[in-house]
C-alpha cells in the first residue's frame, strides 16, 4: 500500500533506445509509475535535432527530451565530438537538465549514471528545491566508457568517486560496484543493491508466421542460431570475443549461425573482423531494430550469449540480455565474472564457460547446449522459474520502500 504518492524524476544523460530498446530506467520509472506515482524522464537523446516529437507521455511516465547526447548515433554507428564541441555539448546538456529538474514539483530527484551533466544538474536542483538526491551506479564508467582525451576520463572518474557520497540514496546492480562504493567512501547504509530484471508483459510469446518470415528474411534456414543481442561497442561488450569463439563452433557445426542484433562504433570494425575469420558468410548483422521486435529475434535463437572478459568493466556491469534470454525461453551461456554466477543461481539457469574471455572456452560452453536439447530445455525452465525474482515490479516496490524511508 501507498504511505504516500511520490514525485519522482530521473535525470538522463542518455536516451531511453538501449540495444534490448528498454534498459534499465524505463521499466523501473513504469512500474514506479503503475503503483501510482507521478514519475518524470528529463534526458539527452542521440538524435536530439531530428526528433518530431521530443516530450510525451508513455504508459503513465513523462518523458522529455531536452538536449543532445555527448556522443551522436546515426544509423549503426556513433560518433564523438571534438574537444571543443563535446565541451560546448556538455554545458548546454547541464543547462537543460537543470532547468528540467527546477521547473516542476519534485521530491526525489534519481540521477542515471553520475555523470557530470546529470550530477551537477541534479545537485544544483535539489539544493533549490530541498528534495532528496539520489544516484544510480549500474556500471564502472571510468572502465566501461571509450575517452578520447585523458582528462574525460579524469572528470568521469572525479565525478564517479564523489557524487555518491552525497547522495541521499545510492543504488546499483553489482555487487563489485557496491564495494567500489565504499572503497570511494560512500556510507554502506546509503547503498541499496537494485538488480537488472525484465518486464515480462513486454516479452511476449511471437507469432510463428512473423518468426519464420524473419527467419527467411535473414536467411537463416534451418540452421542454428548464436544470438548476441546488445550495444556493439568493445570497451564495455567484447563482442570480438564471441566472433573468435564462433570460429571453433562452426568447426563442430558448420549449419550454424551468428546473429548479431545491435549497433555501435565498432560494428564495421566487427563486420570486418568476421570476414577476417572467414565466418562473414554465417554471421548476420542486424544493426538497431526496434524495441518491440526484441521477442521476436530472441525466438530465431537456440542459445543467447554474454561475452566477457574477467576485468573491472564486466565485473561492474549487470547484463540486461540475461533476464531477456530467460523470459523469452532462451538458454544463457556467459562466464563467471562479477554477479553472473550468484544471478544465475543453483543450480544454475545458464552455462558459465570455464575461462573467462577465452575463445575456446566461451566456444565449448555454446556447443555443450547445441549437441543437448534436454541441457537446452532444462535450463529454459530454470530460467523461466528464476526470472520471477527479477521483474521490475518487484524490483520497484524495493526502490519505493527506500524512498518512502529517506523522505
Amino acid at each position: 500500500m501507498i504511505s504516500r504518492q511520490l514525485k519522482i524524476l530521473f535525470l538522463l544523460t542518455q536516451d531511453l533506445e538501449s540495444p534490448s530498446g528498454l534498459g534499465r530506467y524505463w521499466p523501473l520509472a513504469h512500474a514506479l509509475a503503475t503503483k501510482g506515482h507521478h514519475v518524470r524522464i528529463a534526458a539527452l537523446h542521440s538524435s536530439w535535432e531530428d526528433l518530431s516529437n521530443r516530450k510525451f507521455i508513455s504508459d503513465g511516465v513523462e518523458i522529455e527530451y531536452v538536449a543532445p547526447m555527448h556522443i551522436k548515433k546515426s544509423n549503426n554507428r556513433k560518433y564523438y565530438y571534438s574537444p571543443f564541441k563535446l565541451l560546448a555539448v556538455a554545458l548546454r546538456a547541464t543547462w537543460a537538465l537543470s532547468r528540467a529538474a527546477i521547473s516542476a514539483p519534485v521530491d526525489i530527484i534519481h540521477i542515471g549514471k553520475p555523470h557530470p551533466m546529470n550530477s551537477l544538474a541534479g545537485l544544483f536542483a535539489s539544493m533549490i528545491k530541498d528534495t532528496r538526491f539520489c544516484v544510480d551506479c549500474d556500471d564502472y564508467e571510468a572502465e566501461s566508457n571509450r575517452f578520447e582525451k585523458r582528462w574525460q576520463k579524469t572528470g568521469v572518474t572525479f565525478f564517479e568517486n564523489r557524487i555518491p557520497r552525497i547522495a541521499r540514496l545510492v543504488t546499483t546492480n553489482t555487487n563489485f560496484m557496491k564495494s567500489k562504493l565504499i572503497q570511494w567512501g560512500c556510507s554502506p547504509d546509503r547503498i541499496l543493491y537494485l538488480s537488472n530484471g525484465v518486464d515480462v508483459q513486454r516479452y511476449p510469446t511471437p507469432n510463428p508466421d512473423e518468426i519464420n518470415k524473419l527467419r527467411s528474411e535473414l536467411g537463416l534456414g534451418n540452421k542454428q542460431t548464436v544470438l548476441y543481442l546488445g550495444s556493439l561497442s568493445l570497451p564495455s561488450h567484447p563482442v570480438d570475443l564471441l566472433l573468435e569463439a564462433f570460429v571453433f563452433v562452426c568447426q563442430k557445426f558448420p549449419d550454424t549461425a551468428l546473429l548479431l542484433v545491435g549497433g555501435g562504433e565498432d560494428y564495421l570494425k566487427l563486420k570486418d573482423k568476421a570476414k577476417g575469420l572467414g565466418i562473414d558468410q554465417v554471421t548476420i548483422f542486424t544493426g538497431r531494430i526496434q524495441p518491440q521486435k526484441v521477442p521476436l529475434y530472441y525466438a530465431l535463437a537456440d542459445v543467447s550469449v554474454d561475452p566477457v572478459y574477467d576485468n573491472d568493466a564486466a565485473k561492474g556491469r549487470s547484463p540486461l540480455k540475461l533476464f531477456e534470454s530467460w523470459v523469452c525461453g532462451v538458454p544463457f551461456v556467459t562466464a563467471p565474472v562479477g554477479d553472473r554466477q550468484f544471478i544465475l543461481g543453483e543450480p544454475p539457469a545458464g552455462i558459465l564457460s570455464q575461462r573467462a574471455g577465452d575463445p575456446k572456452s566461451l566456444a565449448e560452453s555454446i556447443i555443450e547446449i547445441l549437441v543437448s536439447k534436454n541441457l537446452a530445455r532444462e535450463l529454459c525452465i530454470r530460467g523461466k522459474e528464476r526470472v520471477k525474482a527479477y521483474t521490475w515490479d518487484r524490483l520497484a516496490t524495493q526502490l519505493e520502500q527506500e524512498y518512502q524511508k529517506i523522505l
